[in-house]
């Protein structure tokens, strides 16, 4: 079968390869995988700048975004065979610290985890692979191909149920949310703000194109100036920073109101330094009794309530996010970010390998 291999922390060896098929034991599915779905996190690792191999060799399967359809189901699971389903992404520690013992894995204390196309587990670039089906969440037929939005859904959706649980500690209720962002994390925060019934609003430095009009199909303004004038506009009680630029992320937390949830969910590029004033910034946090938090990955239940929330979507809107579909042939294009694309999928029915 192909595969896509990476080296990680060896960029230019990536190729798609010829791999043996997988061996599937009698308690595991079998998946034929139908699209995969890539972000920055793939790209980093092309670039060799993060990314581990499974032990005992120096190359990786690569993909963490799936979809796939079961083609063989272990007798008693609660799968058949022509389910569609995503595949969890991180596993737990085999030496479980506290979180991973408790099933809270995506909490780990001791990183010592490992993650499907990351992290010393192959990932599910590939045209079959198997999964515990403990770590599969089926995705509703009607969604058909828009099932490979559930892993970046997943994301959000474990933000939004932090976002709850700190929320209960105090005033005013949640009625407002800004996100910061209009990419595929962003849009997707929009997504379930708005399923949540909070008026959204949407920042973002693109003034035109598919971006300003997905706000709008969704309901949620849309701003292109500063953090500042977008809190000035819509008074959030929550901000949700889905871009990772260092700017953007110190403006979150910094010009928010009082009483504020800032969640952070973009990952920065190291090495750059903001002169930043710590001390009114700490000043800001404890007198506005604000609360800043950064979340990443996803546990089982946030991948159900990430299909739940994309079941319940409108599939236009959802289809609009993914700007871009290439076949496994062509899963190098794949990666080339483009100035105006929101999602590129590198889709395993397409002609072309």
């Amino acid at each position: 079968m192909l595969g896509i291999v990476v080296s990680p922390g060896a960029p230019g060896r990536e190729r798609l390869g010829q791999l043996e098929e997988p061996s599937r034991r009698e308690d595991q599915l079998l998946i034929k995988t139908l699209a995969l779905g890539v972000c920055g996190t793939d790209r980093e690792i092309l670039q060799g700048r993060y990314g581990w191999s499974p032990p005992g060799r120096d190359w990786l399967v690569l993909g963490h975004e799936s979809l796939g359809r079961v083609a063989v189901a272990p007798e008693g699971a609660d799968f058949a065979v022509g389910d569609l389903v995503a595949g969890i992404v991180r596993r737990p520690d085999p030496d479980p610290c506290v979180c991973c013992a408790r099933g809270e894995f995506d909490m780990c204390r001791n990183n010592r985890y490992r993650e499907r196309g990351i992290k010393e587990l192959d990932g599910y670039g590939a045209e079959w692979v198997t999964l515990e089906p403990e770590f599969a969440v089926k995705v509703d037929p009607s969604l058909g191909s828009l099932g490979v939005l559930t892993e970046p859904t997943s994301v959000v959706a474990k933000a939004w149920e932090q976002i709850d649980r700190i929320k209960h500690r105090a005033c005013p209720p949640l009625a407002r949310a800004l996100i910061t962002g209009a990419g595929p994390i962003g849009l997707l925060a929009a997504l379930l703000g708005v399923q949540r019934g909070l008026e959204v609003h949407i920042l973002d430095r693109v003034r035109d194109g598919p971006k300003p009009e997905l706000a709008q199909l969704l309901g949620a303004s849309y701003h292109s100036g500063t953090v500042a004038d977008a809190c000035h506009a819509a008074d959030p009680d929550v901000v949700l920073e889905c871009t990772g630029v260092p700017e953007l992320v110190v403006d979150a937390v910094r010009v928010t109101p009082p009483a504020t949830v800032a969640c952070l969910l973009g990952v920065s590029s190291r090495g750059r330094a903001l002169n930043v004033d710590v001390g009114t910034l700490n000043n800001n946090f404890v007198l506005g009794n604000d609360v800043v938090f950064g979340s990443v990955n996803a546990n089982r239940r946030h991948f159900a309530a990430a299909a739940d929330a994309l079941a319940a979507a409108e599939p236009e809107w959802l289809a609009r996010l993914i700007t871009r579909r290439v076949s496994l042939a062509e899963w190098r294009q794949a990666l080339d970010k483009r100035g105006s694309e929101i999602k590129t999928v590198i889709d395993f029915t397409l002609d072309g390998q």
